[in-house]
């Protein structure tokens, strides 16, 4: 098999130790031997460290600092990416914004503020990765979306959860559409993982309760979702598409 190249970002708290005496996968985000990978974020210093893991792992890696509410600076990552390793195979869009707020607080702003985060990004990748994956008839299209999206979950979250929804929206939409041109495109749903986050925005569920309430009494660690992403991405995940994996302890089941 030759070698893939893989665009997303960075997650958050990617580099944090799982909690004492709980087992996880191992590190390196599921990368393989034979992935290349593009990575974005807002933070150069975590760029760098994932970018210098994934080397060390025997990898190639290119960090790129970008905007993703903007088009022009996706477009930019992609082209990047392309050029620096003659392909891109795979994408993630793995960003977001979390806020809460009572619906009727929400300005308009407020809402086109999520939605930039939250949604667009997601399309502004689908549209510059494509043409790449149809050149070679193959490719993967992941999204990153939530469990809120797909059972409500909490209250005061309407613009996030739209966009949560959303993503599998435009996911199916992909699926459908490219799947001649050998591109498969699916939704990873995460549900409490363990993760940097501003728990301001979670006064409404206390770490303790939320534990309770997950059926493994623990929360997810970062590399289970990547192992989710990693089968999607490869050959086993092949027919696979337009399908949704929860990672989520069973929290939500359906």
């Amino acid at each position: 098999m030759r070698p893939r190249t893989v665009i997303t970002r960075v997650p958050r708290g990617a580099r944090i130790r799982a909690p004492a005496n709980r087992s996880h996968p191992p590190p390196a985000y599921g990368v393989g031997r034979r992935k290349r990978i593009a990575l974005r974020h807002r933070d150069r210093e975590a760029v760098d460290a994932v970018v210098q893991e994934i080397r060390d792992a025997g990898g190639r890696a290119l960090g790129v600092m970008a905007d993703v509410s903007r088009h022009a600076e996706v477009a930019a990552l992609v082209q990047a990416a392309a050029a620096e390793f003659g392909s891109v195979d795979i994408a993630v869009s793995n960003v977001g914004l979390r806020r809460m707020q009572p619906f009727l607080e929400i300005s308009p702003a407020d809402w086109d503020a999520v939605l930039a985060t939250n949604l667009t990004p997601a399309f502004y990748l689908a549209r510059n990765a494509i043409p790449h994956m149809q050149k070679r008839k193959w490719g993967r299209i992941i999204l990153i979306s939530g469990f809120d999206g797909f059972w409500g979950q909490v209250a005061q979250r309407a613009h996030n959860i739209t966009c949560k929804a959303g993503l599998h929206g435009l996911a199916k939409a992909l699926a459908r559409e490219f799947g001649a041109d050998g591109i498969t495109a699916n939704t990873v749903a995460p549900g409490a993982i363990d993760t940097l986050r501003d728990w301001s925005q979670y006064k409404h569920q206390p770490r303790e309760q939320l534990e309770k309430e997950i059926p493994l009494g623990r929360f997810g660690h970062v590399n289970e979702v990547a192992a989710a992403c990693s089968f999607l991405a490869g050959d086993g995940g092949g027919f696979t598409s337009g399908q949704v994996i929860h990672v989520n302890g069973g929290h939500y089941m359906y």
